[in-house]
């Protein structure tokens, strides 16, 4: 695998310090939510500052570019917010990683392990074509369940995985080492890791 640093330098027009120190000044900690003991970051003031959200759009985009990616996959929902419009900055198609039973129509169903049992994620089934090269985009990396099953329902698919790309990597959660097969030597992008 091409080793990536867990800050990458896709900051578009921003340094890559600079965009992460933007992008960390406008992420909220919550304390004990959704449950006693855990540290939410809140990407929520992040979104409402303008500056803040195209920056990050911006950086997503480059990578989509420099990735070579056809596609851009996001993963639900807060997935849906970054990858949509990074997606069209890059002039590529955007396509919905979804909860099971969520899409119409013909849909490729992927399952995965939870901490505690089981969960599926969809992709319509004639959503990639054989070829496309694909890159996942989320929020946040924290076990790599979800961004595991989205690799496999790409390949699946017929497509080819062009990366993972996420704005904040819980690294003590190490996601990134249950994705390194699954990758198969496609990037693991994160603009913060904490």
């Amino acid at each position: 695998m091409s080793e990536q640093t867990a800050e990458t330098a896709a900051a578009g027009p921003l340094g890559a310090e600079e965009l992460r120190g933007l992008l960390l000044s406008r992420i909220q900690d919550v304390p004990d939510y959704p449950q006693p003991g855990v540290m939410f970051k809140d990407i929520t003031p992040l979104l409402a500052d303008a500056a803040a959200f195209s920056a990050l759009t911006e950086a997503l985009a480059e990578l989509c570019v420099r990735h070579r990616a056809d596609k851009v996959v996001g993963l639900e929902a807060r997935g849906f917010i970054l990858a949509a419009p990074a997606a069209v900055r890059a002039g590529i198609g955007f396509v919905p990683v979804r909860k099971a039973g969520k899409l119409p129509g013909a849909t490729l169903g992927q399952a995965y392990e939870l901490e505690y049992g089981t969960a599926e994620i969809e992709i319509h089934a004639d959503a990639l074509e054989p070829g496309d090269r694909v890159l996942v985009i989320d929020d946040v990396l924290a076990t790599g369940g979800t961004a595991e099953a989205s690799l496999q329902l790409i390949r699946r698919a017929g497509a080819q995985v062009a990366g993972v790309a996420v704005l904040m990597e819980l690294g003590f959660l190490e996601g990134r080492r249950r994705l390194l097969s699954a990758l198969d030597s496609a990037p693991l992008e994160a603009l913060i890791t904490v």
